[in-house]
């Protein structure tokens, strides 16, 4: 029956004296379709870069160049997340080849976003002559911010779901025939789990708990990791890797997790030294500059008397 859920579904929340919601999938302007899914992840994109922006000196970067790199990472992201989708889909979208870019219909693999993303901030680090991993630590408080905020377009479309149950928090999805089912609202767990994510990072770093350029990153990719890993094997839409019965998002969550969590674990045993970080490097080369500045303007003083 989970496959024959509509978006016309009712939804409902026992767990809330069973609340009852019917969200539109859409409104139209002029006679124009504007998918719910869409508005919310465009609202998640640019909740996550302002806040980013605004915290990029932390990390020694300069607005500017974080806008000069959100310029390429929102449409390589977006270009990113559909081809990951659409490549475990194959057979699929070679039978719909009219729905290959139908993504207000849903079909946008996180990974594939961050791999697409991750692909376009080295090109243009590697151009500013900016460290990746200062960019990345910067990006990935954003990046949690447009996924706790875009995994709500999932539940306007009623898809990323889980399976079956009677848990407490089960959400329930009435179809226009009056049958209703109860499912794992894998959407919520994972909006919520990233919450978690970003306020721990959040105090981490404002406590000065970054040692190294990267250690956010590593962070997120460890923590979300863990969450993905669990809540995937609820939901019913995973994406399989062709002719097994491993999810991708699982497989490549384990990697993710492993590798760093080896780093994590290889950096402890670094010595540690402040001046490292690419943010402390930089203050370092902006008071040398005021200090040059102000030994030239006394040096003027001095010959003008």
């Amino acid at each position: 029956m989970l496959d024959t859920i509509q978006r016309s579904s009712v939804i409902s929340f026992p767990m809330l004296g069973n609340l009852r919601l019917n969200p539109p999938a859409y409104f139209t302007v002029l006679g124009y379709p504007v998918y719910f899914y869409g508005l919310i992840i465009g609202l998640g994109f640019l909740c996550g870069i302002t806040f980013s922006a605004r915290r990029a000196r932390r990390f020694g970067i300069r607005e500017d160049d974080f806008y000069d790199a959100v310029l390429w990472l929102i449409p390589c992201s977006i270009l990113g997340a559909r081809l990951y989708y659409v490549a475990f889909n194959l057979d699929y979208y070679t039978r719909h080849l009219d729905e290959l870019f139908a993504v207000w219909n849903g079909g946008l693999a996180i990974y594939g976003g961050v791999i697409g993303g991750a692909l376009a901030v080295a090109l243009v680090c590697r151009k500013k002559k900016i460290p990746v991993p200062a960019m990345l630590d910067n990006i990935s408080f954003g990046l949690l911010i447009g996924q706790i905020i875009g995994r709500w377009g999932n539940f306007m479309n009623r898809e990323a779901f889980g399976a079956e149950t009677e848990i407490f928090c089960r959400m329930g999805l009435t179809a226009p025939d009056g049958s209703t089912i109860y499912v794992h609202p894998t959407f919520l767990y994972e909006s919520l789990w990233n919450l978690g994510v970003l306020l721990f990072l959040l105090r981490f770093e404002g406590r000065g708990g970054r040692r190294f350029d990267g250690h956010c990153t590593a962070l997120y990719f460890l923590l979300y990791g863990l969450g993905r890993l669990w809540i995937e094997g609820l939901r019913t839409d995973s994406l399989y890797i062709a002719g097994t019965s491993v999810r991708v998002s699982q497989a490549l969550s384990l990697v993710l997790v492993l590798a760093a969590g080896a780093l994590l674990l290889s950096m402890r045993r670094r010595p540690f030294s402040p001046g490292d970080l690419y943010v402390n490097r930089v203050a370092a080369q902006e008071a040398a500059v005021v200090i040059e500045k102000k030994s030239d303007a006394s040096s003027n003083r001095e010959q003008e008397e």
